[in-house]
């Protein structure tokens, strides 16, 4: 059954406004991103879904797939799931990519497909990674996973954890934002309420959790970042010039 990459897409962002349409590669970043998801061999479709004309058009101009969203959702998981209620049934999974990652690896794409393929009773996946040499786990802006012995999630956090409170030593995880949803799932999110724990840590995967629903682990080593500032933008064209 086939396996549909979404790649949810706002124009206006607090510390970058327009970044999806950035070109100082000559191409959009929003191009660039749909061209590294071509690249994982477990995606069978790509669809940009946005809710600005500007990204809409933009997509259709080098070829995308896009779709028109309303505006008046509360997260990326609330738009694609508007988009998976569109989609054919025979639709299998769904697999949710930032569109501020140009250098996703393709091959962690398909690490996640797969896991969620092979843990059948788990209605969504995510990463886990070890943290890179020039990152701070002590970073809230950088999320962390504590995964049990069956690879499935225990907790989010953007605080450090666990504590380790004797000093034992931990290898800390990241958690990469990509997510893998069975179609099903995914159109029955947005009908979950909020949860205390989702709102105090701004974490909405924590609301599957709450309410009681397995979240399958997937650990592979991610070193892609995501781009949130004009700053970052410049580091990303910088090295896209360089290779």
């Amino acid at each position: 059954m086939p396996t549909v990459a979404v790649i949810p897409t706002r124009y206006q962002t607090s510390r970058f406004p327009g970044k999806p349409l950035a070109c100082e590669t000559g191409k959009t970043l929003i191009e660039h991103v749909v061209e590294q998801v071509r690249k994982a061999k477990l995606i069978d479709q790509i669809i940009v879904a946005t809710d600005d004309q500007r990204i809409f058009d933009a997509v259709k101009a080098f070829g995308g797939q896009v779709m028109m969203t309303r505006t008046d959702h509360p997260n990326g998981t609330s738009r694609i799931a508007e988009v998976a209620a569109n989609l054919p049934e025979d639709v299998d999974l769904i697999v949710n990519v930032q569109g501020d990652e140009p250098d996703i690896e393709p091959q962690v794409i398909d690490q996640l497909v797969a896991g969620l393929r092979a843990d059948v009773d788990a209605p969504m996946a995510t990463l886990a990674s070890p943290f890179a040499d020039d990152e701070d786990p002590t970073n809230p802006n950088i999320v962390k996973v504590v995964v049990g012995q069956n690879n499935r999630a225990l907790y989010f956090s953007r605080s450090l954890i666990p504590y380790d409170r004797d000093n034992k030593g931990f290898t800390p995880l990241k958690h990469p934002g990509l997510y893998a949803f069975r179609r099903a799932f995914l159109l029955q999110y947005p009908k979950l309420a909020a949860t205390p724990l989702e709102e105090i840590e701004q974490l909405e995967q924590l609301r599957v959790l709450e309410h009681g629903y397995p979240i399958a682990i997937v650990k592979t080593i991610c070193h892609h970042h995501g781009i949130d500032t004009p700053q970052q933008y410049a580091e990303f064209v910088a090295r896209h010039n360089d290779g």
